[in-house]
């Protein structure tokens, strides 16, 4: 399948939805570290099941989950929700 953004101009919240290989460049991890935190852990980004098997992820949740892991020293820990 082809990367594919995809924009919803009714909807601000949906204003900028990625696909797994457009997110996964956008976060310079690999497509396979998000999908092994899609159905693994809770540790990965926000992504919006748009059917059985289309996935997206908004940029507004991809930027909260890199702010969100800010961190001043490699012993400094999550700071709680």
């Amino acid at each position: 399948m082809a990367d594919v953004s995809i924009s919803a101009s009714h909807s601000g919240s949906f204003a900028e939805c990625m696909r797994t290989p457009e997110a996964a460049r956008y976060l310079t991890l690999s497509e396979s570290s998000l999908t092994k935190w899609r159905l693994t852990t809770a540790d990965g980004p926000p992504f919006v099941r748009l059917g059985r098997r289309a996935v997206v992820y908004r940029k507004a949740d991809l930027d909260a989950w890199i702010a969100a892991r800010v961190r001043r020293s490699t012993s400094d820990k999550p700071m709680a929700a």
